[in-house]
């Protein structure tokens, strides 16, 4: 449960990858307003429990071994959390437990590495080998992993091969992970800084000042460490990459493991930011809902590719959910 959307991801798990049985996504907005308010809005909130009912009906249905729910910036930042999670409790039959920002990063950290092989990227059957995979060059130094919320933020960087340790229980600060959350996401930059419809240049020019003023602090020491792979996760990325594509319904196969370059991104951005929003839901039919943030989340990555001087990055749909998939099996199975 996250700031803009209702994610849900049953799989099969070896222990050390998973495999997808049914991924979903719903757009449920449950932080809107949350970045001024600082509270849960009723609607939000029967949004967001309507599509819980909704998925503990598939999770009834395909009788999983173990379920783990959990909620990352949205419920950290407001003062009403409690009362959303009886209800979540209610409807999911597991309450869902409140992470934190280190713990959101840690486990988008292990969900994307797990997807990867020392050669680059490990085949999924759930997501077969697109054209992008064939060209997958090897890893040779420590990746960046990213992931662009609604509300936060997380930021990842360290050697791939810690995974083993991470899902043993080793914190991440003794092997060698460096994690932050920083509160910057589609929805808190949309609603903080772009109300116009469409948005004014000085609207985005103070947005990317604060996006580069909250990023450089944490991306700075990343990027002189020079990075030997960037991974992007979530929403934004994996519609830009869509968008970047030309697809005009999502397209799993073709996003997974596809490649985004920093022209790509700049060109997408250009191409939305001074649009309205209904002119965007045009533009981007695979991904209608996200139309009135999709600039906010855009301009999060441009950022982050520059600060971090990645002129490429890998967009993966392995994230925080193959994280706590792999947790859930690890904690379950001692």
């Amino acid at each position: 449960m996250g700031t803009n959307s209702t994610r849900l991801l049953v799989a099969d798990c070896d222990g050390s990858a998973t495999t997808t049985i049914d991924r979903r996504m719903v757009i449920t907005r449950l932080g809107e307003g949350v970045d001024e308010e600082h509270a849960l809005r009723e609607e939000a909130m029967d949004r967001t429990v309507a599509m819980l009912e909704t998925y503990a009906g598939v999770i009834r249905d395909l009788e999983p071994a173990g379920v783990a729910a959990v909620a990352t910036s949205v419920l950290r930042d407001c003062w009403n959390a409690d009362a959303f999670l009886d209800r979540a409790e209610a409807a999911l039959g597991t309450r869902p437990r409140v992470i934190s920002g280190q713990e959101e990063a840690a486990l988008s950290f292990i969900g994307a590495v797990s997807g990867l092989t020392k050669t680059g990227v490990r085949h999924d059957s759930s997501h077969p080998a697109s054209g992008s995979d064939a060209d997958a060059e090897e890893s040779t130094g420590p990746v960046l992993v990213f992931d662009i919320g609604g509300g936060s933020t997380e930021i990842v960087f360290g050697d791939t091969s810690c995974l083993g340790d991470l899902l043993a229980g080793e914190a991440a600060g003794q092997v060698g992970l460096r994690l932050a959350s920083v509160d910057v996401g589609c929805v808190r930059m949309s609603e903080r800084f772009l109300a116009g419809d469409p948005p004014s240049p000085i609207a985005i020019g103070r947005m990317e000042s604060e996006l580069v003023s909250k990023l450089k602090p944490v991306l700075e020491p990343i990027r002189a460490a020079k990075p030997a792979l960037g991974i992007g996760l979530a929403g934004t990325v994996t519609t830009i990459s869509g968008i970047n594509l030309g697809l005009d319904e999502y397209d799993t196969v073709s996003i997974h493991h596809s490649r985004l370059t920093r022209s790509d991104v700049e060109k997408v951005f250009r191409r939305l930011a001074f649009l309205t929003v209904e002119e965007r839901k045009e533009e981007m039919t695979l991904e209608p809902g996200r139309a009135d943030v999709i600039v906010g989340g855009a301009a999060v990555l441009r950022t982050v590719m520059d600060l971090a001087g990645l002129s490429e990055i890998l967009v993966s749909e392995k994230d925080i959910l193959d994280g706590l998939v792999l947790e859930l099996y690890h904690r379950t199975s001692e």
